[in-house]
């Protein structure tokens, strides 16, 4: 009787740690940031948001790939996708224009990183950090720059 008694005992500790782990997992998701679209940020900070889409080239740079489909394979046109889109490759980030078209255009979440959660709050040290030229070499690295004859741009039109 002992023994059930023990298994008993050890089989709702292991219940109970369970369910305490998947507790601390769903709080960890949801503090975990998402791509929302750069329409979202423009709801608060509209004259980013407008003159980075009247001034940046990048905020219409799908545009711009999608016409050079018919050049590139399958393959390439979706590398293009790291540059010309927002968080694709990341969780939550561009997957097509068909399941994530508010992503289409790299957009203030290239630079500024995921904004759900501060969107939600409001709280500038809700997004991932100061922007500064080490952010814009992800895209503009020095192949791209000499291949393409462009440089990076801090601002990008946006402040």
């Amino acid at each position: 009787m002992r023994r059930r008694r023990d298994h008993l005992f050890l089989a709702a500790i292991v219940v109970l740690l369970a369910a305490a782990g998947a507790f601390h997992a769903g709080a960890a998701a949801e503090r975990q940031a998402v791509y929302v679209g750069s329409e979202t940020c423009g709801g608060c900070h509209e004259a980013q948001f407008t003159s980075f889409r009247a001034n940046s080239k990048k905020a219409h740079s799908y545009e711009n790939i999608r016409k050079m489909q018919k050049k590139l394979t399958p393959e390439e046109f979706r590398g293009c996708f790291k540059c010309h889109t927002t968080g694709h490759g990341e969780p939550g980030g561009f997957v097509s224009i068909e399941e994530t078209p508010a992503l289409q255009n790299p957009g203030c979440e290239v630079c500024h990183g995921p904004g759900s959660l501060h969107a939600a709050s409001g709280d500038p040290a809700d997004l991932t950090g100061r922007v500064s030229l080490q952010t814009c070499a992800k895209c503009h690295s020095s192949e791209r720059v000499a291949a393409f004859g462009f440089k990076p741009m801090l601002y990008a039109g946006a402040h």
